[in-house]
């Protein structure tokens, strides 16, 4: 429970009542629960889905929930998101793409990035059926968290500093392994052997821009983890719509 509880706080802005002791490997250690903490927002998005959608007409609805997602999640994935682009827009070599990266300020092409991605999620969510939207609701969340276990686990630091550094330097195998048993699982539970279909086509996506990520810059920092979580929940969408918009 506590290792869920640190994920929780690292993932989220929900305030806890308590303190929870956390050690730096602890930090590694909780990404085994990442899946878990993806899998608490899709449960909330959910429950606020069926408060609001008798008053709300569904385009509306479904915007709502993103912005919810976005400011339960302090929008850490999203700025992850636009530092990448604005590192991508830069000139120069790995060491340049870093220092954009780690400018707090957002340029021109990180902040188009943005407003982008949040369309490609709204439509694309806007777009699920009926009759699957509360399993999407589920699914993309948890898929996003689990993308972001397995571009870490493994990797090497394109830099020293940095949260995305700690998490590297403690989470292991098992960690990784727990990760994707739950995220499989869960996957399979929800959409039957579509949602293996949906896990192995965000798997690939994650194998694929990790190893970008080291070719292009050595190895991972945090941004590039917000932007593989930001990724892999735009295509699990967008794989859900694929399949059923014509059922």
């Amino acid at each position: 429970m506590r290792l869920y509880l640190i994920a929780l706080q690292f993932l989220t802005i929900i305030p806890l009542p308590f303190t929870v002791r956390c050690e730096e490997r602890d930090l590694g250690r909780s990404m085994a629960l990442f899946p878990a903490v993806g899998l608490t927002l899709g449960f909330l998005l959910l429950g606020v889905n069926r408060l609001i959608t008798p008053f709300l007409p569904r385009s509306v609805t479904d915007l709502l929930l993103l912005v919810l997602l976005a400011g339960i999640t302090g929008a850490l994935h999203l700025d992850g998101l636009a530092d990448v682009f604005d590192g991508l827009a830069a000139r120069g070599g790995k060491e340049r793409f870093l220092e954009v990266m780690k400018d707090s300020r957002c340029g021109p092409v990180g902040a188009a990035a943005l407003v982008f991605f949040v369309l490609i999620k709204y439509q694309a969510l806007l777009a699920v059926p009926d009759l699957q939207k509360n399993a999407a609701l589920l699914l993309f969340p948890l898929l996003g968290r689990y993308a972001q276990v397995q571009c870490t686990v493994g990797a090497t630091r394109a830099r020293s500093d940095g949260l995305g550094s700690a998490f590297i330097g403690s989470a292991g195998v098992f960690q990784f392994l727990a990760a994707l048993a739950t995220a499989l699982t869960i996957s399979y539970i929800l959409f039957g052997i579509n949602g293996v279909w949906f896990f192995s086509g965000t798997y690939l996506l994650t194998w694929w821009l990790r190893r970008w990520a080291h070719r292009r810059l050595g190895g991972i920092t945090g941004d590039i983890i917000g932007f593989v979580c930001e990724m892999t929940e735009a295509i699990t969408l967008l794989l859900i719509v694929a399949l059923y918009h014509h059922t």
